[in-house]
């Protein structure tokens, strides 16, 4: 059945940069994966540790799920993989019995410290040859595509 609806150019050009995204988005993870292997990592270990760093305190999976845009059952995962290895621990929450507070170790802390060196040297070699306003200017159409999606998400029409 042939669609004759008209697509907007806007429209057209979003479908096509959402395919480029999520080809990006794979091959981001795999090149992330095989940056930190050598230190026990993969792109998502990696990138929960950074959300486990950057909260003041620390927090329950679904909180740190919710710092990602994540899934918790996919973060509850991945910190499953991290207590498995040493890289995280657990502690009591005292504002919920069931709900444990994910807390870096020692071993955490030193691979992520690595990883965060490897970056600088990675993310120089990805953006050879882009301006830097290009680079604002994607993030600033991604911060707008995120926030239109957390909104449908959320059942709001942005």
């Amino acid at each position: 059945m042939k669609n004759d609806s008209v697509v907007e150019p806007a429209a057209a050009a979003m479908s096509e940069t959402v395919l480029s995204l999520f080809h990006a988005s794979s091959s981001l993870m795999a090149a992330g994966d095989r940056l930190v292997a050598q230190l026990g990592l993969t792109s998502s270990r990696w990138q929960v540790l950074g959300t486990i760093v950057a909260a003041a305190r620390p927090q329950p999976v679904a909180w740190l799920a919710r710092d990602m845009g994540a899934n918790r059952q996919n973060v509850q995962r991945v910190v499953n993989d991290l207590m498995r290895e040493g890289f995280v621990t657990t502690a009591k929450n005292p504002h919920h019995l069931r709900a444990s507070l994910v807390v870096l170790t020692a071993k955490g802390q030193e691979a992520f410290d690595q990883a965060m060196e490897l970056r600088g040297p990675w993310m120089s070699r990805l953006t050879s040859g882009i301006s830097v306003d290009d680079i604002l200017a994607m993030q600033r159409v991604l911060d707008a595509l995120r926030v239109r999606l957390d909104s449908e998400i959320n059942g709001h029409v942005a």
